[in-house]
């Protein structure tokens, strides 16, 4: 089964990645098959400063735009 990398912003806490988890391991389990105890879950703290969006996310702008009709 797989092992699947997931890169978080961090300040994530320990719950929320617990119930991404699982939720992660339910979808893979319905879509491929197989148990629980086979997939791996690997959690990557990425810093702000790190981020492609230079630290900056929409919600701390404000609402993103909206696409034109």
């Amino acid at each position: 089964m797989p092992t699947i990398r997931i890169e978080l912003f961090e300040g994530r806490t320990a719950e929320q990645k617990r119930a991404l988890a699982q939720e992660i391991t339910a979808a893979c389990v319905k879509v491929l098959g197989g148990s629980p105890d086979g997939i791996d879950i690997v959690f990557f703290d990425i810093k702000r400063q790190d981020w492609a969006t230079g630290g900056v996310l929409w919600s701390d702008k404000g609402q993103p735009p909206k696409p034109s009709p």
